[in-house]
C-alpha cells in the first residue's frame, strides 16, 4: 500500500534526524528539576507517563464564550463524540462540586479537575471560581486546572494564584492576525464586538500578555494549537517558537475536529490526516516540549485519557450517589500507583544504560492497542484508538501520538460486516510498519497484513513489547 504524504513532507528531516529530535524532546521532560517533575508527576495531560495511570475529569460550568472560532459550535452535542466544547449538561458550581466528590470516591486515581467550557471559563468567572473554591475546600488533594483562550486571563491572574491553580492551558492558533482573521469570526472585548484582523490582533496581544503573566507567577502553561490545513498548518511552527519564547511549558498541536454547523463545516474545510499531524509535530519538536498524547476531551470528560466514563455520572445519577471521597484512601491508591511507575522508570533507565548493537539508523512506526496501565492489553476489534510509537533500530523509542477511530467490532456477532470501519482504521495506521495488539480476528488480520503492516500479538507492557520486537526483528542486543 502506498503511504500517504502531505504538503509538509518536502521540508521534513530525514528519518534518523527526526528520530533523534524526538528523543531529545522526550529527554527534555525527564531532565526537568525535581520541583517541576513533582508538579506534573500525577497530571495526565502534562506527563505522557502519568496518562497511563492517572485520571482526570472536567466539569461543565461555563457555557458563555467571548470569542467565536470558525470550527466551534457549542450548541451541538453527541454523547459519542470526544471534542472540546461538547457537553451533555451544564452544572451549577454546587452540582459540579458534588460530582467531583462522587467521582473522586469512585475513581480514586482521579487526580486532576479541569474547567474547560463548554464556553470559556473566564467568560464565566464567577461560576468558574466558585466551583474551584468549593473543590479546594472539600477536596484539597485534587489539582485544579483551567483551559482558556486567554482573552481575560490577565484580569484574573491573582485569583488563579490565590486558589493555587498550578496548570493553565491556553488555546493559541496564531501569532499573526492576518492568519487569525481566517480562524475567528469575532472577539468580544471591553463590551464591544470586533471582527476581522482587528479582532485577531486584540486576541493575539492578550494571549501574549497571558503567557507573560503565567510565567511571572510560576504557573505551568500548556498551549493548545488546532492544526487547520491551508489556514495555519505551516504557521504553527512559528507559533511553537513564539510560545516557547514567552515561557510556555508544553505545546500541544491538535487536529481540527469540525463541529456540525460551525462555519468551517459549512465551507467544507477539511481536517488534517494523522500522518500530516505527525509530520508537523516532528517539525516543531526539538527544544520545545511537545505533547503527543492529547485526546481532545469533552467539557464533561471523566476517567483516563482515552476513555470516557461520563455516562456513569450524569446529573440524574450523581445527585443520588453517595459521596465516598476519602483523602486517606485516595493517598494510598496514589502511593501504589507511584510505586508501580517508579519500578517501570527504574527498568527503563536500566535498559537505557545497556549498550545496543545497532543494525541501522532507520526507524519503525508502531501502532499499539491498549486499555491503559501501559500495557498491550486490548483486542484489535475493540480498539477506539491506537497509540503510536516511533522506534529507532538503535534501540531507542518514543511515544508520538494517539489516533482515535471508531472500534472495528461494535459488539455484534459479525464484526467483519463493518468493512467501512476497517478501511478507515487501516488508513489511519497506514504509515505504521507494525501493529502490537493482544488479539486480532482472522478477517482484519488478512486486511491489515495486506496493507503491509506486520502484526504481533502479545500481552505485555508496551515498553517490553517494543524492546522485544526490536531484539527479534532487528538483531539488536539490549
Amino acid at each position: 500500500m502506498t503511504k500517504p504524504r502531505s504538503a509538509l513532507t518536502a521540508t521534513k528531516e530525514g528519518p534518523s534526524d527526526v528520530a533523534s529530535c524526538s528523543m531529545r524532546g522526550s529527554e527534555n521532560l525527564t531532565s526537568l528539576d525535581n520541583g517541576v517533575q513533582q508538579r506534573i508527576a500525577q497530571h495526565p495531560c502534562y506527563s505522557e507517563e502519568a496518562h497511563h495511570f492517572y485520571a482526570r475529569m472536567h466539569v461543565a460550568v461555563a457555557p458563555a464564550c467571548n470569542i467565536q472560532c470558525n470550527y466551534c459550535n457549542r450548541k451541538y452535542d453527541c454523547a459519542n463524540e470526544s471534542r472540546p466544547g461538547v457537553t451533555s449538561e451544564v452544572l451549577t458550581p454546587e452540582e459540579a462540586a458534588r460530582k467531583v466528590l462522587v467521582v473522586a470516591g469512585k475513581i480514586p486515581q482521579m487526580t486532576v479537575l479541569g474547567i474547560a467550557g463548554p464556553g470559556d471559563p473566564l467568560a464565566n468567572p464567577e461560576k468558574t471560581f466558585r466551583t474551584f473554591e468549593l473543590i479546594a475546600e472539600k477536596a484539597p488533594d485534587i489539582k485544579l486546572c483551567l483551559s482558556t483562550n486567554g482573552l481575560k486571563l490577565v484580569d484574573h491572574i491573582d485569583r488563579l494564584k490565590n486558589l493555587n491553580i498550578d496548570h493553565v492551558t491556553l488555546t493559541i492558533n496564531m501569532v499573526d492576525p492576518q492568519i487569525g482573521q481566517n480562524i475567528y469570526s469575532w472577539v468580544y472585548f471591553n463590551h464591544k464586538r470586533y471582527k476581522g484582523r482587528e479582532a485577531a490582533h486584540i486576541l493575539h496581544e492578550r494571549q501574549m500578555e497571558a503567557l507573560q503573566a503565567l510565567k511571572e507567577n510560576n504557573i505551568l502553561c500548556k498551549v493548545n494549537s488546532v492544526m487547520i490545513p491551508e489556514i495555519n498548518d505551516r504557521h504553527l511552527m512559528e507559533v511553537s517558537h513564539a510560545v516557547k519564547e514567552h515561557g510556555a511549558f508544553l505545546h500541544n498541536i491538535m487536529p481540527l475536529l469540525l463541529a456540525p454547523g460551525a462555519y468551517y463545516d459549512t465551507v467544507n474545510q477539511r481536517g488534517p490526516t494523522p500522518q500530516e499531524v505527525k509530520e508537523l509535530q516532528d517539525l516543531c519538536e526539538g527544544s520545545m516540549n511537545l505533547m503527543r498524547h492529547c485526546r481532545q476531551c469533552r467539557a464533561d470528560a471523566v476517567g483516563l485519557l482515552g476513555e470516557d466514563r461520563g455516562d456513569e455520572f450524569t446529573k440524574e445519577q450523581f445527585l443520588d450517589m453517595p459521596i465516598l471521597y476519602d483523602q486517606n484512601t485516595r493517598a494510598k491508591v496514589h502511593a501504589e500507583i507511584s510505586a508501580k511507575v517508579e519500578k517501570i522508570r527504574y527498568a527503563r533507565e536500566f535498559l537505557r544504560g545497556k549498550k545496543a548493537t545497532p543494525k541501522t539508523q532507520d526507524t519503525l512506526i508502531i501502532a499499539v492497542t491498549s486499555k491503559g496501565d501501559g500495557l498491550v492489553n486490548q483486542h484489535f476489534g475493540h480498539a477506539s484508538e491506537f497509540l503510536i510509537y516511533r522506534a529507532s533500530k538503535d534501540g531507542t523509542f518514543s511515544f508520538i501520538g494517539a489516533r482515535r477511530v471508531g472500534a472495528y467490532c461494535s459488539g455484534i456477532e459479525t464484526c467483519g460486516d463493518a468493512e467501512d470501519s476497517l478501511d478507515r482504521i487501516i488508513n489511519m495506521i497506514s504509515d505504521c510498519n507494525i501493529l502490537l495488539t493482544s488479539r486480532i480476528g482472522k478477517e482484519p488480520h488478512k486486511f491489515v497484513s495486506a496493507a503491509g503492516i506486520e502484526i504481533v500479538q502479545t500481552y505485555d507492557s508496551i515498553e517490553t513489547a517494543i524492546r522485544t520486537l526490536l531484539e527479534r526483528t532487528q538483531g539488536i542486543t539490549l
